[in-house]
């Protein structure tokens, strides 16, 4: 099961260091993740000062 970033992302990137396999990347308005590449570990969801990443 993959993330997902909600509507909740206030841009703020905290997420994208955190990545341990890089597919976080700044979009138009939030941060996105590929979902194909999501190994499903937490590590945005526990620095997200917002919850935006959820699993699907």
């Amino acid at each position: 099961m993959a993330y997902n970033i909600t509507d909740a992302c206030i841009n703020c990137g905290a997420c994208e260091p955190e990545c341990p396999v890089s597919v976080i990347s700044a979009g138009s308005d939030k941060y996105v993740i590929d979902e194909s590449g999501c190994i499903d570990c937490g590590a945005c969801a526990n620095v997200c000062p917002v919850d935006a990443p959820v699993p699907q």
